[in-house]
């Protein structure tokens, strides 16, 4: 046998995963471009974020709080939380792969829904897990079914509320059917990454369930209404017991010292948040109006983006009117991945992006 052929080898089932693949950034030949594509803020971080960060610039010698201490103290401070049950990751991605990693293992499957987000399925992957893909119904995750799905070897559940690429949500009570149908030693993980943008009387993004029961978890970010994206700035709220197995395999370091003090910042600035908020709902609305008028079906969102779903026929895939938007600036982001072969999502972005992508779309469809 000739050794020097042979190259070390990865886990098995580690080649059987298709890479996650970020929303597109460029547009080659266009004058401007608007990047719609990864559901960042138009408004950017707050003031208050951008000055602490600078200000952590004159003390980069030193290593960051290990505990995240401010930062937890801040989303105790906002939501009304005990920080003893935070904790803080390099963006919520990490968090998903750490529950992964702490709780599923060779036999063990992980349940994940047919239009949910791809790294709750490369995680579980990675962890030596069996990912269970279950269907949704009207593009909306279907209780029933996950709760059919459940075997003796399900560990964990993911599901993102509101959902990603959908834009739409489950009701509470929904939620609370599904945690109390679920076996006790299996972990229901909510992501709510877009939680803040929701306006809705029977939404809730996780805090009372979490607090109510054992095995729920609910995981948050900073990169969306924060506009700290480049920050990769990830909480979860958790049972204490969830939270000690997590510390125990985590980077000692893993948030670096600039993006604690931003995000503390970016927390507290509730006003800053509130802009944010009002900016998506008032353009929401009148993008999805606007779109649906020139003859493309928009499913219903909650969230600060939209899915844009096209006839595909007489050239109007949602291929097509890619290519037509990206030459004209516009970047939105295609989701053959998540199950949508014909469709776009976009993001709600500042006024000039918004209006340019309804008349670019109004001429894609012929009607200009």
């Amino acid at each position: 046998m000739n050794l020097a052929l042979k190259n070390p080898g990865p886990r098995p089932g580690i080649l059987d995963i298709a890479a996650y693949v970020p929303g597109k950034e460029h547009a080659p030949g266009a004058v401007k471009v608007h990047k719609l594509s990864s559901n960042e803020t138009p408004l950017g971080p707050s003031p208050r974020a951008i000055e602490a960060f600078q200000n952590a610039a004159f003390n980069l010698e030193r290593y960051p709080d290990g505990r995240a201490s401010a930062l937890k103290e801040a989303m105790a401070e906002v939501h009304g939380l005990n920080p003893a049950n935070i904790l803080c990751g390099n963006g919520s991605d990490e968090l998903l792969g750490l529950l992964c990693h702490a709780y599923i293992g060779p036999g063990d499957e992980g349940i994940v829904t047919e239009h949910g987000f791809l790294v709750y399925k490369i995680q579980i992957i990675a962890a030596g897990g069996t990912a269970v893909t279950v269907k949704e119904k009207d593009e909306r995750v279907d209780v029933d079914q996950i709760l059919a799905a459940v075997t003796e070897r399900t560990r964990i559940v993911f599901i993102a509320n509101p959902a990603n690429p959908t834009g739409t949500y489950i009701p509470v009570d929904e939620m609370r059917r599904l945690q109390a149908g679920l076996p006790a030693d299996v972990l229901l993980v909510l992501d709510a990454a877009y939680a803040e943008y929701v306006r809705r009387n029977d939404y809730e993004a996780g805090l009372e369930l979490v607090s109510a029961n054992r095995n729920v978890v609910m995981t948050r970010t900073l990169s969306k209404i924060y506009g700290l994206a480049g920050l990769r700035i990830g909480w979860m709220y958790a049972p204490h017991a969830v939270v000690d197995v997590l510390d125990r395999i985590r980077g000692p370091f893993n948030l670096n010292a600039p993006a604690l003090a931003a995000g503390a910042a970016a927390v507290r600035d509730q006003a800053f948040a509130a802009a944010a908020v009002e900016h998506n709902l008032a353009w929401l609305a009148r993008v999805g109006e606007a779109l649906t008028a020139i003859g493309l079906r928009v499913t219903p969102s909650v969230t600060n983006f939209l899915l844009i779903h096209f006839p595909g026929r007489e050239g109007k895939t949602a291929e097509a009117a890619d290519a037509f938007l990206t030459g004209r600036g516009f970047i939105l982001r295609a989701v053959g991945a998540y199950g949508f072969p014909n469709a776009l999502r976009m993001t709600i972005g500042a006024q000039e992006a918004n209006e340019g992508v309804i008349a670019a779309l109004t001429e894609f469809m012929g009607l200009k």
